[in-house]
């Protein structure tokens, strides 16, 4: 392919503030095109196997770290804290950007990253729009449950908590919880007598 023609099929990643190297090949442009454009500074390459177009705005959203993490992660969805985080349920800033993957997906490590290996990586699987990108996150139901399964109960206590509590759109779904809790063979049924009685 042509330079002018595999830049004019990456415009739009170009806009974006990343993009992976699939998000180019599916669009034509093969990683020894990427690099040679990393060569002459029409695209930097920020993350291995992530980029963005040299003349792209810099974004200051908070979370363009953990959008470029979760693109590095084939499959990977944002959970635990990094998701405590996103939905505002915790006030703890997370060191690492919690990532999950299949049980049996290999991976090799990545900075600032903390991979978690789950067997069910269906349930509640959902997407925030995070900057100009929708990330794969657990929602904030089965975010809760994990919390109590793979965090300290303090953590999860309080999670749980501010979701008791929040109103509209981030009013938590009981028969969600509930579900997933018994799909995860968690009693969550304590702790929630615990915080409304």
């Amino acid at each position: 392919m042509k330079p002018q023609t595999a830049l004019k099929n990456l415009a739009t990643l170009l806009k974006a503030p990343s993009f992976t190297s699939a998000d180019a090949l599916a669009r034509g442009v093969t990683a020894a095109t990427l690099a040679h454009y990393v060569n002459h500074g029409a695209i930097k390459r920020i993350g291995h196997g992530v980029y963005k177009g040299s003349d792209s705005p810099e974004t200051d959203f908070k979370w363009e770290d953990l959008v470029e993490a979760t693109q590095r992660v084939n499959g990977g969805v944002v959970c635990l804290i990094s998701a405590l985080a996103l939905y505002e349920l915790t006030d703890q800033i997370p060191r690492d950007h919690w990532i999950a993957i299949k049980n049996e997906t290999s991976h090799h490590g990545a900075k600032l990253t903390r991979i978690v290996r789950f067997r069910n990586m269906t349930l509640g699987l959902s997407k925030i729009k995070v900057g100009e990108v929708d990330v794969p996150v657990f929602d904030r139901e089965r975010t809760i449950i994990d919390s109590f399964r793979h965090l300290s109960v303090e953590v999860a206590i309080k999670a749980l908590k501010i979701a008791l509590a929040a109103q509209g759109d981030s009013k938590l779904d009981m028969k969600k919880l509930n579900l997933y809790a018994k799909k995860l063979r968690f009693d969550i049924k304590p702790y929630i007598l615990a915080l409304t009685t």
